[in-house]
């Protein structure tokens, strides 16, 4: 799978959820494009990801 262009081998379908969770993401956080969609916070929990899948995640940083 690709996550933010990079490859990595996923040894097992997870939740978009679980998934981000292992990576040190925080999903409340984070905007996330699954195969060119994106996906909704709401979906995170429902939504498959397999090794065929290509993520790329957005942080949002506040500043100024």
């Amino acid at each position: 799978m690709k996550l933010n262009g990079t490859y990595h081998k996923l040894d097992k379908s997870q939740t978009l959820d679980e998934f981000l969770k292992t990576r040190g993401y925080n999903p409340a956080i984070v905007a996330v494009e699954l195969n060119g969609q994106i996906i909704s916070k709401g979906e995170y929990e429902n939504t498959i990801v397999d090794d065929r899948a290509a993520i790329e995640v957005v942080r949002f940083v506040g500043g100024g």
